[in-house]
């Protein structure tokens, strides 16, 4: 019996593979990472052909672990990284790296196409600011820098797509990838002629837009012996990381908030329609819930600076991790708590690759502030931990001055599996953090429901309510009010004060 999905989450740091089964149970997970290549200032690139080698080496790895027979398989489904570019033949090859949603390279094709179609008619087509954040301003880079590769493109697909095509010869995507292309009418659900035409962009470059629980095709049978699957297994486009993880964290119903912590990091809910902000501070991305949207903001580098944090301020707790078996995030935390709340009054603003949601700025620098001869590392530890969180708690309230009440947030990714960086979230935000039993893997469980959806294994969307709880809440200290408050506003207009900063120094590469 068909009873088992296999979903795949292509994700910036590797591809997370689970796979649950018709109860909606999961069986196995692995994963494999891969390598982003930063090698100039504002670009970031990935090997696609990374990917496919992670998308079979853990397809196998699975069967492998969990036992369970090829043709047991229902369906293979996908949650990706968004708002990149891969450039891919009719063969379904990629031509090129592809330049993914990090990559902030574009701002002159932004200012040219900035001069064709009005920046405010795009956000309100798109439900998106026009930004080199987005996959438009990206492939006309390659028009404009690489022209044999851009008259060689059959298409330019996103992540998940650009692999589906590989595996089934069709090149299709669905509303929550299209939406963070700077391309789709988000109300109208198909590509924008207006923002082509500005472009001078042909649709025949763009792959057909279908819904998320659509089946794609059936796997290649080269490719399906090379996974170690039978001939025959369909596979359901899903969606973006964003909407699959607006899944995972249930998500999946009017009005349901959640934040997510990983690499880059986002608060997001689920609406009926787009909503637009009068300051374009929070986009829409369409879901992979048919006719429901995702209003919400992202940040560039969330886990991302906790990262770095590890890599260039923390050998001794990488030393000591390794020695004991443990993470260097566990060390780093215990050595984060030593500061009080407020860091004793050290702002980290946590832009290292620019920022999207709330400043919309790829000249936007990392900036430790406040530093005095009396700080010390706990304190910049701790100072990047809170960064993070005021930085979304901006976001959050841009969405709360939309009309919208949002009394608890769920939260899910590898952030919020530290309880500390949970306790300082929910000390900022305000309102109680509600943290789910399945917290790292929920995008790839988002995208197992929505294959499960599409090939009949679940009767519909809510089941991901029952297969991820909330096992936690954790409620704001009120004795941290006050400090976080005062903090949040110099956070603000620290950024606004040092604005003009950036754009000199970027005058300076």
């Amino acid at each position: 019996m068909k009873q088992y999905i296999i979903a795949h989450d292509l994700g910036t740091t590797g591809n997370k593979a689970t796979l649950y089964d018709k109860e909606g149970q999961l069986h196995a997970t692995t994963f494999f990472g891969y390598d982003t290549d930063y090698s100039q200032t504002n670009w970031a690139e990935q090997n696609p052909d990374d990917w496919w080698q992670a998308v079979i080496s853990t397809t196998r790895q699975l069967l492998a672990e969990s036992h369970v027979r090829g043709d047991e398989i229902a369906c293979v489904t996908f949650s990706g990284q968004m708002q990149g570019v891969v450039a891919v033949d009719k063969a379904a090859k990629p031509l090129r790296s592809a330049i993914i949603w990090a990559d902030q390279r574009a701002t002159d094709a932004v200012n040219q196409l900035a001069e064709r179609i009005s920046p405010a008619d795009v956000y309100r087509i798109t439900g998106h600011r026009l930004s080199a954040a987005y996959s438009l301003p990206k492939i006309l880079w390659i028009r404009d820098h690489q022209p044999d590769i851009f008259a060689a493109t059959h298409k330019f697909m996103h992540a998940k797509d650009a692999i589906i095509a590989r595996m089934t010869g069709q090149f299709v995507t669905d509303p929550s990838d299209a939406s963070g292309m700077n391309l789709y009418h988000l109300e109208g659900g198909k590509w924008s002629d207006a923002i082509l035409q500005a472009a001078d962009l042909d649709s025949d470059k763009l792959p057909e837009i279908r819904r998320s629980i659509d089946i794609a095709g059936e796997i290649f049978p080269d490719v399906a012996t090379e996974m170690g699957l039978p001939r025959g297994i369909p596979v359901v486009i899903g969606g973006g990381d964003g909407a699959c993880a607006s899944v995972g964290a249930g998500s999946v119903r009017e009005n349901i908030a959640y934040t997510y912590v990983g690499s880059s990091a986002w608060i997001a809910r689920t609406s009926r329609k787009p909503i637009y902000d009068p300051q374009q501070r929070t986009v829409t991305f369409g879901h992979v819930v048919p006719d429901l949207f995702i209003p919400m903001g992202t940040m560039q580098t969330a886990g991302a600076a906790y990262q770095w944090v590890r890599d260039q301020l923390a050998p001794l707790e990488q030393q000591a991790a390794q020695d004991l078996g443990i993470s260097a995030y566990t060390l780093l935390n215990a050595v984060a708590e030593i500061s009080p709340p407020g860091a004793n009054h050290l702002l980290f603003l946590p832009y290292l690759l620019g920022e999207r949601a709330p400043r919309w700025n790829p000249d936007a620098r990392a900036v430790f502030l406040g530093l005095t001869i009396r700080h010390t590392r706990a304190d910049m530890v701790r100072s990047v931990m809170e960064g993070v969180a005021f930085n979304l708690c901006v976001i959050l309230k841009a969405m709360q001055n939309q009309g919208v009440t949002i009394d608890s947030i769920r939260a899910i990714g590898g952030g919020v599996s530290r309880p500390f960086w949970s306790s300082i979230m929910a000390d900022i935000y305000g309102v109680p953090l509600q943290r789910l039993a399945i917290l790292e893997s929920a995008t790839s469980m988002g995208a197992a429901v929505v294959g499960g959806v599409g090939v009949g294994l679940y009767p519909d969307f809510s089941i991901a309510e029952r297969m991820n709880p909330v096992t936690n809440t954790i409620h704001p200290n009120p004795e941290n009010d006050a400090v976080y408050r005062q903090l949040l506003a110099v956070f603000e207009n620290a950024y606004h004060a040092i604005e003009p900063i950036f754009s000199q120094l970027a005058e300076l590469q």
